[in-house]
């Protein structure tokens, strides 16, 4: 009777801490992160992994994620995963009257992951803590690539500025970027981040900048050497087609 209220404490604890997991990724994601950036800093922080990237710090800020996190790694101090550890840890050590017991608590844990990870469960109860978030938080989903149309032709893409790169010594307006059909929409310079710049705003050797368009656009963009005037001419006639079928959508 001990044994079985052992496995079924380990394996309560193990399903909440994963459902946990669960909703913390979700409430990520609803800000806008991406599935695979989300459940990965959820783990992180639920389990005091502590890692410090550059994702991290995206991660924490903005205010609703850095809520997020902190509820996460205050439920995870609380003491969830150190009891999970010592009651696995108290089986090992015990030697082989309980191995019966710890071969039943993997093979439970192991059919947890299995039924967490199943996708009919996943678009069954993604739903409905995705409306419980909206519900009692101040939270709402933001699907950017949706909204920016990143299902279809167009892209956010960075692109390494060289010296004789069209984009290199030349701000928007002097480039026409607009004619292109492309938008300028941060500057990575020195390690300090330029978030929607002036159109006048110069662009330097060694920036990155951050472009929005269609990706064979921006594709072409990055190679484009300096003084290709070609180039820049068919991009805005390729772009003038594109308005025109638009507004073909428009008027329908």
């Amino acid at each position: 009777m001990v044994a079985t209220n052992q496995i079924f404490s380990v394996l309560i604890i193990f399903a909440l801490s994963l459902l946990v997991i669960r909703i913390g990724s979700i409430a990520l994601r609803m800000t806008g992160l991406s599935s695979d950036v989300s459940t990965f800093q959820a783990a992180s922080a639920f389990s005091g992994a502590g890692f410090t990237t550059e994702e991290a710090e995206f991660t924490v800020s903005e205010p609703s994620r850095r809520t997020t996190v902190l509820w996460l790694i205050r439920i995870g101090s609380i003491g969830v995963v150190s009891a999970l550890a010592s009651l696995l840890l108290s089986f090992i050590n015990s030697g082989g009257e309980n191995s019966l017991t710890l071969v039943y608590i993997l093979g439970g844990v192991l059919l947890i992951i299995a039924i967490a990870k199943s996708q009919l469960l996943n678009e069954a109860v993604t739903p409905l803590i995705e409306r419980a978030l909206e519900r009692t938080t101040d939270l709402a989903i933001q699907d950017y690539t949706r909204m920016l149309g990143l299902q279809s032709e167009y892209r956010v893409a960075e692109v390494d500025v060289n010296q004789d790169d069209w984009l290199s010594n030349n701000s928007a307006d002097e480039m026409n970027l607009g004619e292109e059909g492309v938008l300028l929409l941060g500057i990575q310079r020195n390690g300090d981040y330029i978030g929607a710049p002036g159109s006048d705003t110069e662009i330097h050797p060694d920036d990155t900048v951050v472009l929005y368009g269609k990706e064979g656009r921006l594709q072409e963009l990055s190679d484009r050497a300096e003084g290709d005037v070609d180039a820049h001419e068919d991009a805005i006639e390729e772009h003038k087609d594109v308005l025109d079928e638009q507004a073909e959508l428009i008027d329908q």
